[in-house]
């Protein structure tokens, strides 16, 4: 059985978008997304804990990390299972993508439904910047836009 999910995002200064994911079974969870209003360039997108948006993106919570290790990069073996590195906004600050990621799922213990994914103003170094946030935001600044992910119906 197929699982479906989205986050619509809302932010500032006219950033927003749409996240979509889906789950097949057990198997890894595709993220679709498109994000506009961004500035050219690269940007943090993480799965943070909470779902709680009362007081803007800032009342998401760290990244979801229910291993508790450290932030990494997608594919490294050592991350927070938020942890969904950059997206690239282009020339006109829209950024479309498409991620595969096994460590988000849809359904179970470990479930992403009812957190928040979050768009960062800066790039994530992935945990490897040197800076004192490295090992636990990616250093990737400010929360832009935000949505709480919530079940999809089924077409």
């Amino acid at each position: 059985m197929v699982l479906k999910a989205v986050a619509v995002l809302t932010g500032t200064a006219g950033v927003s978008g749409t996240v979509t994911f889906s789950q097949d079974g057990s198997g890894p969870t595709q993220v679709v997304g498109k994000i506009t209003g961004l500035k050219p360039g690269l940007h943090g997108l993480h799965i943070h804990a909470l779902g709680d948006t009362t007081n803007g993106c800032m009342s998401t919570g760290p990244h979801f990390n229910p291993k508790n290790l450290s932030h990494g990069a997608p594919e490294d073996k050592e991350r927070h299972a938020g942890d969904l590195g950059n997206v690239v906004a282009n020339a006109a600050g829209v950024a479309e993508f498409t991620k595969t990621d096994a460590q988000i799922p849809l359904a179970g213990a470990d479930s992403i439904l009812g957190r928040a994914v979050v768009v960062h103003a800066d790039p994530d170094d992935l945990g490897k910047g040197g800076h004192e946030l490295s090992k636990t935001t990616g250093n990737a600044g400010g929360r832009l836009a935000c949505g709480v992910i919530g079940l999809q119906a089924s077409a």
